[in-house]
């Protein structure tokens, strides 16, 4: 018999910058609650300004880090492992990454802080995006890829925003299977909930652009 919550489960995620007493930015805890909403689980969100971080927070997570999240009375960081720990305490519905997936698209995430952060058109960036996301591309026209592949949604959601605001990007049409999934995955009910605010992400990723 698979355990089921009835008590939420607490987790500690980024506030917004943008606006009081709403979610961040942060694409890992979105992770986190998007496996939470997939999987039925009740949760209790603690928002957490990153900017000024509280006392209590700070004695549950010493560095600082978001998510954590309590499991078994114990506070974890690291959305990698808080994942895998739902999956293991709650397999129903299973939400894991089979092995052969694991790096599937996991570069994207990279190479667009790169190109987001880039000053010179010329220094391969942009390339080194495309590449990885042709890539994608290719393996998706062949291959399911789960909408339960809620790591990589986030990053692309940031992708999509952080490149459209800064450097007036998009996907191109020539990678349709790419665009596809992301329409897909941005629409689902869990994602639409757990989203953060255009606003925020553009907030958020204006350190890295100005710099």
């Amino acid at each position: 018999m698979a355990a089921t919550s009835t008590t939420p489960l607490e987790v500690c995620v980024k506030a917004s910058v943008t606006t009081p007493n709403k979610l961040g930015d942060c694409p890992f805890c979105q992770r986190v609650l998007l496996t939470f909403e997939e999987k039925h689980l009740p949760y209790d969100m603690k928002l957490v300004d990153l900017a000024n971080k509280p006392e209590w927070f700070l004695q549950i997570s010493p560095e600082g880090k978001v998510p954590v999240a309590k499991l078994d009375e114990k506070w974890v960081p690291d959305s990698d492992v808080i994942t895998q720990s739902l999956e293991e305490k709650y397999p129903d519905p299973p939400l894991v990454t089979p092995p052969e997936k694991a790096s599937v698209g996991s570069k994207i995430f990279s190479t667009f802080i790169g190109f987001l952060k880039s000053k010179d058109p010329t220094d391969g960036t942009e390339q080194a995006l495309l590449n990885e996301l042709s890539s994608f591309n290719d393996y998706i026209k062949e291959n399911k890829i789960s909408a339960a592949d809620l790591s990589l949604g986030p990053k692309l959601y940031h992708l999509e925003i952080a490149l459209g605001h800064y450097k007036k990007w998009s996907v191109p049409d020539t990678l349709p299977y790419v665009k596809s999934y992301m329409e897909t995955i941005f629409s689902m009910d869990s994602f639409v909930k757990t989203r953060a605010s255009p606003d925020d992400v553009i907030a958020g990723w204006r350190p890295k652009v100005m710099g």
